[in-house]
């Protein structure tokens, strides 16, 4: 980024939800530790050309300890004869929070971001603050935003949009796209945002970079873990339902009327705890009845299992009939334990399980050796209100300064809002209405008096684009159509009934539907799919990072006008 052209700030988003337990017991190893020391690798690269370039770095990779990321920067930059000034951001941590609780981390806004620039800061290292809040933090600084000017939240809230639009890198500019054999994204090149005093912004990347900028990628980097349509941030909650993205030559999209209303009165705040501990053993079934081979190896280890808090067993059916090779003759059975105990979850049980290799089904074998029990992470969310939680900014000199905003008590309701008209316009037609007309899995009856429209049996990727991910314990899966056509037909079609008939993995749990006319776009949120988090996850994708491909390749009747022609393809 630093060769590639001219840049004002370079942010870093290094704070997962995974993150903050590895951090955690990084921190019990060494209390000094606690932050993300990849950063400091990569500033001992860039920090002189930052420096020669009038270039910030603000990056949140302080983590769990951002005094001690701000004095190990102060030494690097003393041992490259760097002449810069740091500052961090504390206050995010809460510990002690509550019993077992490994982390507790309120996510701050950008306010003390803001400060430290505004005392000459070059590097700003940070601990939790929102993934947006390194953007909207620098742009506040450069145009003098205030969070409690009521006339300011639009403008914070765009730049909060352009925040998370670069939060992901390079899943902005062709990587991790639904589309992706439309762009050579071999190697994509990273985003940037030119933000305005207006808060409107254009998303870009540096010429001769790969990849590329459309309104598609930056749409679907939009609906990347986010719920709701109302975007909760502690400077500003960003109205998603708003925001307008427009073409505006090659590798630029425009990101315009955002509306930005009041913060909410908590912070939200994330917990780790060690959960207990887990193995797994993965079984390779090779050929003819795979069922019956899957069902000797579970009765075999029953007895074994009789004493372990968790034990999760999945077929994954990767064989294929009369297959030219073994690997693809193959089945997987993955066996998952969890257990208080590393003891009842240890090699012992993994060995026995091997130990079955010469009295159990015909090719018996594993694709790992036995091995001991890992202790696993649980991540859940709460809140605290808002003015509880300190957050300071320690600027180049050492002075300690209050960045928290004053609250305005008023909050903005976390509850879905009033959406626009969609492009088009479908008058007389409410979400409500396209609920139920959609709730048959196929394409809307035609009103009475229409020819019935011609539909063809094909996968919901034909006509849409999706992206999945992971909030703790819950998944959101966001889906796009790219002209209005295929948009009425998607908002008509799609509905909760549908997805949970085309996800059945979803069937037994809560989703919800957030309608985004402006993008062309639905957002599912599916509470608990993911249980405790990434980290004590059991499901094959535990950070439902593919859940949107797995619905794009599910099949329904879609008109035949919305298909692409197969001589021609999309």
């Amino acid at each position: 980024m630093l060769d590639g052209g001219p840049l004002d700030v370079v942010t870093g988003d290094y704070l997962a939800e995974l993150t903050m337990l590895i951090l955690g017991r990084d921190r019990l190893k060494n209390p000094d530790l606690g932050y993300a020391k990849t950063f400091l690798r990569q500033l001992e690269e860039s920090l002189g050309l930052a420096h020669e370039r009038g270039v910030r770095i603000v990056a949140n990779a302080g983590g769990l300890n951002p005094a001690g990321l701000a004095t190990a920067v102060r030494e690097l930059a003393a041992k490259l004869g760097v002449p810069v000034s740091v500052a961090h951001v504390e206050g995010d941590d809460l510990m002690p929070y509550a019993e077992g609780a490994l982390t507790a981390n309120a996510y701050l806004g950008g306010a003390g971001i803001t400060a430290c620039l505004r005392a000459g800061a070059d590097v700003v290292v940070t601990g939790r603050v929102t993934d947006a809040a390194l953007v909207s933090g620098p742009a506040a600084w450069w145009f003098d935003w205030a969070p409690d000017h009521p006339d300011h939240h639009d403008r914070l809230a765009g730049a909060v949009v352009a925040g998370h639009v670069l939060e992901c890198g390079t899943q902005a500019t062709g990587g991790n796209y639904a589309f992706f054999t439309r762009h050579d994204v071999s190697r994509p090149g990273f985003p940037l945002a030119e933000v305005s005093e207006d808060g409107s912004s254009m998303i870009t990347k540096h010429p001769g970079t790969g990849g590329a900028v459309t309104t598609g990628t930056v749409t679907a980097q939009l609906l990347y873990e986010t719920q709701g349509v109302r975007y909760l941030g502690p400077d500003v909650t960003a109205r998603l339902d708003t925001v307008r993205l427009t073409r505006a030559g090659a590798d630029r999209v425009a990101v315009t009327g955002v509306r930005g209303e009041a913060p909410p009165s908590s912070l939200k705040v994330g917990v780790t705890r060690i959960g207990g501990w887990r193995n797994e053993v993965v079984f390779v079934l090779t050929g003819l009845d795979i069922e019956a081979k899957a069902a000797l190896v579970r009765a075999q280890l029953s007895e074994l299992l009789e004493g372990v808090a968790s034990a999760d067993w999945t077929l994954s059916r990767t064989d294929h009939t009369d297959a030219a090779t073994e690997e693809t003759a193959s089945a997987l059975l993955r066996l998952v334990v969890r257990d208080p105990s590393p003891d009842r979850v240890g090699r012992a049980l993994t060995s026995a399980a091997v130990e079955l290799a010469l009295g159990s089904y015909p090719g018996f074998h594993v694709t790992a050796p036995p091995g001991p029990a890992q202790p696993y992470g649980v991540f859940s969310a709460g809140s605290v209100p808002a003015g509880s939680a300190a957050h300071v900014a320690v600027l180049p000199d050492g002075t300690r300064v209050s960045a928290a905003p004053p609250w305005p008590g008023s909050a903005a309701s976390p509850g879905p809002g009033p959406n626009p008209a969609p492009p088009g316009g479908l008058p007389g037609r409410s979400p409500g209405e396209f609920e139920a007309r959609g709730s048959g899995g196929g394409a809307p009856e035609g009103v009475r008096g229409e020819a019935p429209v011609p539909t063809r049996r094909a996968p919901l990727g034909a006509v849409a684009g999706a992206r999945s991910g992971d909030k703790g314990g819950d998944a959101n899966v966001g889906v796009w159509a790219e002209t209005d056509a295929a948009w009425h037909w998607l908002r008509a079609t799609l509905t909760v009934r549908t997805f949970k008939a085309l996800l059945p993995e979803t069937a037994g749990l809560p989703v919800t539907r957030h309608d985004l006319p402006n993008l062309r776009a639905l957002n599912f949120t599916v509470t608990g799919i993911l249980g405790d988090g990434v980290a004590s996850g059991h499901r094959f994708d535990p950070q439902a990072k593919a859940l949107g491909e797995w619905l794009r390749a599910r099949h329904l009747d879609i008109p035949v006008r919305l298909l692409p022609d197969p001589e021609v393809g999309p």
